[in-house]
């Protein structure tokens, strides 16, 4: 019923007949079935593709591990930074040098402008997405798939932060599954500023003004414009900001040194794209578009800037020299080496070294040195200006491009160090005078002899520990050889008995020498080891030169400086150090210098050997020191030469500072002895003056203490005999032989002086003899004489050598060693004298060869006379010569044997106008004949003057060398 009625009603209102409704409905039916089943199958095959598109991304991305937040924070933020290094004081000196030059900034210190300009260009809905932009990606995906000409790119900044810093450069659909899964992470755990704060700072910007790769936008700003991230206007902003999409096909500088390119339309015209984009986006007003689309790039690039190695190629490269040593020591000790090890294997070492230096120059440390800018600055100035070197000599070398020799001219060389005494601290220090021509830092590398600066070091401060030496110990610099080797003095000669101080003072070898063999089965090379020196060589431990510096390597300026100023931080050896800390950007300390100090001395020790010193500078081989200071102090120092003269060193201490320095070829040979008019020894002394000067100006506190090094107790003055150095006897004191000098206490003479004696000798031949019954009492002398055991002591072989000991003092004059010998007659005159002569009121006369002379004796006759009496005896050993008067006489000489017989006498020497007799006036015949019988008479009663038998002398012992 219910069916016809709806039939019914249909068919009132249908136009159609029943049977074309009928088939209407049926089509509607299938029609309508096909497009459900269409719409099922539809959906169960988009579940089916998104299944398998899941399931392939996840088969990408199983090997991907899930990263915390802190794994991520730490790869994200793990970027390489230039290492920074800093003077003392915090001052800035430049980065080291680096693969890439990058500068960490807070975004807080980045101008707006650049992170609008990075937005715009890079990704507009950076504030707007989670990490990735859906319609982006399926875009490259399309463009990727369908090998478009255009290809626009899916990356959001977040996603070109992970391929920089966690993933890599690689174009495939694993590695960018990976990068959106990891930005969707990183989004989770990181703000949008952390995130665009880390993109600026590892971002590539091509290169700098100097032509070195840039990272960063600190880096990029400070190398392109020459301004801080912050101060970057719009112009500028857009410019770099357009650099990463081709770093180096839009930088403006070349490889070449960081010359500016030709043609900057590339990076222009990205710039102008970037532009139109910060103004499409809202982030400029039109106004500043069109200034921004006007700036002149050209003309506002920064020029090449100096870097730390233009201005300081030796700081630096010691720097990091010295850095690299620290971090190769701790990086070997995380992984279980130790410092000795690594210096005994080669190869472990240099790989140790080179991961140092890989580290240090991309983890953005920051070193800080001890070294004073303005007093550094101020030293090179004067050894680059300085003109008493000397000259250039030629040397051969082969040449490294063609192997063949050439001959170049080698200049001489600098090195000096100055070092504060108590903390160790490096100040500053010379290296050399052209790096250009030889890297070699003389200061802290240059391994040379260091000649007699090493006699304190090794000889007198050893032997005074050990007891065997105080400075008024006696020692005889005497000609002296050790089997085929002859060391002499400098100049050549010798100074007889002289005490240690002395010998210090003027440099004397033989002195050194035999103080050295005294101790040298003490091992006082050790001495040595414990003030720094690491160049030792087996031979030097058995080398009796080393005391004289001859060593086989040779040793450093610093560690020479070094261990110099041992003494005046009493005996302790303090190691000198250039880097005060290393720090991280964030500031985390991992390297912080600790101060260690080595027992050397004892304070007493150390305060003699600088009281020797002074005496070095204040009337020794560096008094010419005095006149080059332009400050006062209280200076100890030693002088040093090389063999051959082929180095010059001078090192001084006052109580804050120890300075030293060195001059010489690269290839050793003889400096000159003389260059416009100074010796070489003073034109080092100079050199190291005017270094001290300008110091001084920049620091006197620090250069010029106004205290004096103090005597510690332990300390007394003390009179010595200066024949041996004992306690001095009364006969040491009637003979002026008493000298008195400091000595510690523990180490003072306790034994009085019993080399001397009283007693009666005649010299014959410069030889003391025992007095014979038959000598002449005239030519007896009498006084003061060293016992035949002196001479041992010494090892001396002869008087001869023992007169050369005795200095030419009045009190020394008789003092003889008769060795125990008695002059016997030879039983015979002496040969006649010969060599008479008479030079104005000096009568001289020529030695007898005869070997038993003991004197002379002069006769005179005076005018109108031939009467010869003896006005004089003078001993053998005294200069033969009497002053006589210039009233007219006659004189002969004659040499008198031990028998007390004399030789004839020598020609008649006449002083002036003198005549035997006077001459006769005319007279009467009565005058005459009373004149005639006169003469008869006296003719009767005197003789003339006999060759054969003068007339003997009178008794009277008279020595006197004038008349």
């Amino acid at each position: 019923m219910h069916n016809e009625k709806k039939d019914e009603k249909l068919r009132r209102f249908t136009p159609f007949n029943k049977d074309v409704v009928k088939g209407f409905r049926i089509s509607y039916n299938v029609i309508g079935n096909l497009l459900l089943l269409f719409l099922v199958i539809g959906l169960i095959g988009m579940c089916f593709a998104g299944g398998v598109g899941a399931g392939y991304f996840a088969s990408l991305v199983k090997d991907e591990p899930i990263r915390s937040f802190e794994v991520m924070k730490n790869d994200i933020y793990n970027y390489e930074e230039s290492s920074e290094v800093y003077f003392a004081n915090n001052v800035y000196l430049g980065k080291l040098s680096a693969d890439i030059d990058r500068e960490e900034v807070k975004l807080e210190d980045i101008s707006e402008h650049v992170i609008n300009a990075v937005i715009a260009t890079e990704d507009e809905l950076f504030y707007e997405h989670e990490g990735v932009v859906p319609k982006a990606i399926m875009r490259a995906l399309f463009q990727e798939f369908t090998n478009a000409a255009v290809q626009t790119g899916g990356s959001t900044l977040t996603q070109q932060l992970i391929k920089n810093q966690i993933l890599t450069n690689e174009v495939s659909f694993d590695r960018k599954a990976k990068e959106i899964l990891l930005a969707l992470r990183l989004e989770k755990f990181f703000e949008k500023d952390e995130i665009i704060e880390a993109y600026l700072n590892v971002t590539d910007f091509g290169r700098n003004s100097n032509g070195r790769n840039i990272a960063g936008i600190q880096a990029a700003a400070k190398g392109i414009f020459g301004v801080e991230a912050k101060n970057l206007n719009i112009a500028q902003s857009a410019f770099i900001a357009g650099l990463p999409q081709s770093p180096f096909g839009y930088t403006p500088f070349s490889n070449d040194g960081g010359a500016i390119k030709d043609n900057l339309d590339p990076g222009i015209n990205r710039m102008k794209t970037v532009l139109s984009r910060m103004y499409s986006g809202g982030y400029i007003t039109k106004a500043e578009y069109q200034d921004a689309l006007a700036y002149d790039i050209r003309a506002n690039l920064t020029a090449k800037k100096p870097t730390p190695i233009d201005e300081y190629p030796y700081l630096t490269y010691e720097v990091e020299d010295r850095v690299n040593k620290i971090i190769m020591v701790q990086l070997a000790k995380k992984d279980g080496y130790t410092e000795e090890e690594l210096n005994k294997d080669s190869d472990l070492y240099n790989q140790y070294y080179s991961l140092a230096d890989d580290e240090i120059r991309h983890n953005g440390y920051r070193i800080h040195t001890t070294i004073n800018k303005e007093i550094y600055d101020k030293m090179q100035d004067v050894a680059a200006q300085y003109e008493y070197y000397g000259s250039d000599k030629p040397q051969e070398v082969k040449d490294p491009d063609t192997g063949e020799l050439k001959t170049v001219q080698e200049p001489v060389e600098v090195g000096g160090v100055l070092i504060e005494n108590s903390t160790g601290k490096m100040i500053s220090f010379v290296g050399g005078r052209d790096f250009d021509r030889e890297n070699l830092n003389h200061a802290t590398q240059a391994e040379r002899p260091n000649g007699s600066t090493m006699k304190p070091l090794l000889v007198y401060a050893p032997a005074m520990e050990i007891g065997k030496s105080q400075p008024g110990s006696v020692i005889a610099d005497v000609p002296f050889s050790l089997g085929k080797w002859k060391p002499k003095n400098y100049g050549g000669g010798y100074h007889g008995l002289t005490s240690a101080r002395t010998a210090l003072k003027h440099s004397y070898n033989i002195p050194a020498i035999k103080t050295y063999m005294s101790i040298l089965n003490q091992n006082p090379v050790s001495y040595l080891e414990k003030m720094g020196f690491t160049s030792l060589q087996e031979a030097d431990y058995t080398n009796v030169s080393l005391s004289l510096g001859a060593m086989e390597k040779g040793v450093t300026v610093e560690e020479n400086v070094n261990a110099f100023a041992t003494f005046a931080n009493n005996g302790k050896f303090i190691d000198a150090y250039m880097i005060e800390k290393i720090e991280t950007s964030n500031g985390e300390i991992v390297f912080q210098h600790e101060k260690a100090e080595t027992n050397v001395f004892s304070a007493q020790t150390a305060y003699l050997t600088i009281d020797m010193m002074r005496d070095v500078i204040s009337s020794g081989t560096a008094a010419s020191l005095k006149g080059y200071l332009s400050f006062s102090a209280d200076w100890a120092g030693k002088t040093g030469t090389g063999q051959d003269y082929k180095d010059a060193w001078f090192v001084a201490s006052n109580p804050s500072v120890t300075f030293g320095t060195w001059i010489g070829y690269d290839t050793p040979k003889p400096i000159e002895q003389n260059y416009k008019g100074l010796s070489y020894s003073k034109r080092n002394i100079l050199l190291w003056a005017k270094l001290m000067n300008v110091a001084h100006d920049v620091n006197p506190e620090l250069l010029a203490p106004k205290t004096r090094f103090q005597k510690p107790g332990g300390i007394v003055s003390r009179s010595y005999c200066a024949l041996t150095g004992e306690l001095a006897s009364d006969l040491c004191s009637s003979a002026g032989l008493v000298a008195s000098d400091l000595f510690n206490v523990k180490y003072v003479p306790t034994k009085v002086d019993d080399s001397l004696t009283k007693g009666k000798y005649v010299v014959v031949k410069d030889q003391a003899y025992q007095v014979p019954s038959s000598a002449p009492a005239e030519f007896v002398q009498q006084g003061v004489m060293l016992k035949k055991d002196i001479l041992k002591k010494h090892g001396i072989n002869s008087v001869q050598d023992l007169k050369r000991l005795l200095p030419n003092t009045a009190k020394w004059g008789n003092l003889v060693v008769t060795e125990g010998k008695s002059i016997g007659d030879n039983g015979s005159n002496p040969s006649q004298v010969s060599g008479a002569s008479i030079s104005g009121s000096k009568l001289s006369w020529g030695s007898n060869p005869d070997n038993d002379v003991v004197g002379y004796r002069v006769y005179a006759a005076a005018n109108y006379s031939t009467s010869y009496k003896k006005v004089a005896s003078i001993h053998a050993s005294s200069t033969l010569s009497v002053t006589v008067g210039s009233s007219p006489a006659a004189y002969y000489i004659v040499a008198v044997d031990v028998a007390g017989r004399e030789s004839s006498p020598s020609n008649i020497i006449k002083v002036g106008e003198y005549a035997d007799k006077k001459p006769e006036p005319v007279a009467t015949e009565n005058e005459k004949s009373n004149k005639d019988n006169k003469d008869n008479k006296d003719n009767s009663q005197t003789k003339p003057p006999n060759n054969d038998k003068p007339n003997t002398p009178p008794a009277a012992d008279k020595t006197a060398e004038s008349i």
